[in-house]
């Protein structure tokens, strides 16, 4: 769907009503239809006769942070079932363009690869108008709005692609096709790869599976220039599939486990939008891509690995194996000294339980960090709740037999005893420029919210983008 700037008469309208107020300059006969209908300026009202889709937008706050992206999305779709090529709308603000046009691109996807029959669409086209924006500054906000957005339905398309097909190689492969593409520098460590670099936690977690694991290294670095580049670094849990391994999973916990590469997938979008972006910084983004199942040479409970930093790790429990992964790629990141370590995953369920499906979990050392990356989040439009670090907790996860323990001794508070366990494998001097964020609750979703359609969000990917914008403005 293309957005154009263009005072060209579309087939229809779409108006915002701020404060859900009904426009003053409604016709006699679309008041009538207002009335006949009971519309009072909730939710969306499309007026047949005059072609004009109303949205009713409340006043925007915390807990509602994408009533116009939600608004756009459900006009869009409703929109996209009626005979038109395309719509019009009015933007005031730059902040109200960005989230219209992310609302319109996001919008756009589902996951219809394997279905025999697709829905089809004439809608085509988007006109956006500003009295208030000129035309140049609309056009940038425009290009950046779909090249996220575009990265973001990527990513959705990668993390719902079923387990047969997106095994490690396969998320590899699209990792170096991307790379290509966006003129990333990819490094890739296979199995032998792992094993020189003593990775033997996350060499364990794909013991038993046919499909060997990967270590993806992509690099954005841009042209040469004189002055000190900040530097990210960004990890993400790629389990292409997750049946527990010895410890399996109950059958209707399986389902859905083609998911827990949604960290890595991320990862792989937010670099594909910096190089399109072409922001002056230093990203690289780290992919522990593995299958964890089962079989003879499986690694089994009461194992004790030594992680690449050294530190032990009794297993208790081979479905706690994200963590293990993790733990070897975040003290190979720890070793490219960024100014900011972020990793992204589907850790805990109990993440879940705490925040609810639509919210990603924010942990780490350093408070302040923590609260300006849950406001760049806010700002992009996802949910994130802070879970605050607490050192009584470190004791949950030691051991009588190694350094660490895999599972906590109890299952209280465990979302953040799993990131204090990461935190062991992030080196000290990073400790306080590191954020973990679990995503396990809005990167895959089973019934379509906002402007989210059924399966993978793409979660993680708008928010650390913004975030990254921060600290380049800086």
């Amino acid at each position: 769907m293309k957005i154009l700037i263009t005072e060209k008469k579309a087939e229809a309208e779409i108006i915002l009503l701020k404060d859900k107020k009904l426009p003053k300059n409604l016709t006699q006969e679309e008041k009538i239809a207002c009335t006949l209908y009971k519309y009072k300026g909730e939710g969306g009202f499309f007026i047949a006769q005059s072609r004009k889709y109303l949205i009713g937008i409340d006043k925007l706050n915390y807990e509602f942070p994408n009533l116009i992206r939600d608004g756009i999305a459900s006009a869009i779709n409703t929109l996209k079932k009626l005979h038109l090529k395309s719509v019009s709308l009015e933007v005031e603000s730059l902040k109200e363009a960005q989230e219209i046009c992310e609302g319109i691109c996001l919008s756009a996807y589902s996951f219809d690869t394997f279905k025999g029959k697709k829905e089809e669409s004439s809608l085509k086209e988007v006109y956006l108008k500003s009295k208030k924006i000129d035309k140049k500054t609309l056009q940038e906000v425009i290009k950046e709005a779909m090249i996220i957005s575009s990265s973001v339905n990527e990513v959705r398309e990668l993390v719902n692609t079923p387990p047969a097909i997106a095994t490690p190689k396969y998320i590899k492969d699209f990792a170096q096709k991307i790379a290509k593409e966006c003129h990333l520098e990819c490094k890739i460590f296979d199995a032998k790869g792992l094993q020189k670099e003593k990775m033997e936690a996350f060499l364990a977690v794909a013991k038993a599976s046919e499909n060997p694991p990967y270590l993806v290294h992509l690099a954005y670095k841009p042209k040469i220039t004189k002055e000190k580049l900040p530097k990210f670094v960004f990890v993400g849990k790629g389990l292409t599939y997750d049946s527990g391994g010895l410890s399996l999973k109950p059958g209707d916990y399986m389902t859905t486990m083609k998911a827990d590469k949604s960290g890595a997938c991320a990862v792989i979008g937010i670099l594909q939008s910096m190089a399109k972006l072409g922001l002056n910084i230093e990203i690289h983004g780290i992919l522990g891509l593995a299958e964890n199942m089962i079989g003879g040479n499986a690694y089994k409970p009461d194992d004790i690995l030594t992680a690449r930093n050294q530190k032990t790790i009794e297993v208790r429990n081979t479905d706690a194996e994200g963590r293990l992964v993790l733990a070897d790629c975040l003290s190979y990141a720890s070793d490219l000294k960024p100014d900011y370590l972020i990793d992204l995953a589907t850790l805990t369920g109990a993440c879940v339980v705490a925040l609810g499906d639509y919210t990603s979990g924010v942990m780490g050392y350093n408070q302040k960090l923590k609260e300006e990356f849950a406001k760049a989040a806010f700002r992009a439009g996802e949910l994130v709740g802070i879970l605050p670090f607490n050192p009584y907790l470190k004791k949950l996860y030691s051991s009588e037999i190694a350094d660490l323990c895999n599972i906590p001794s109890s299952r209280y508070g465990s979302a953040i005893s799993a990131g204090m366990f990461l935190g062991e494998f992030v080196s000290e001097t990073l400790q306080e420029r590191w954020l973990h964020l679990d995503i396990a609750g809005p990167a895959y979703v089973e019934k379509s919210w906002g402007v989210n359609a059924f399966g993978g969000t793409g979660a993680g990917v708008r928010a650390c983008i913004e975030f990254i914008k921060t600290k380049v403005r800086k």
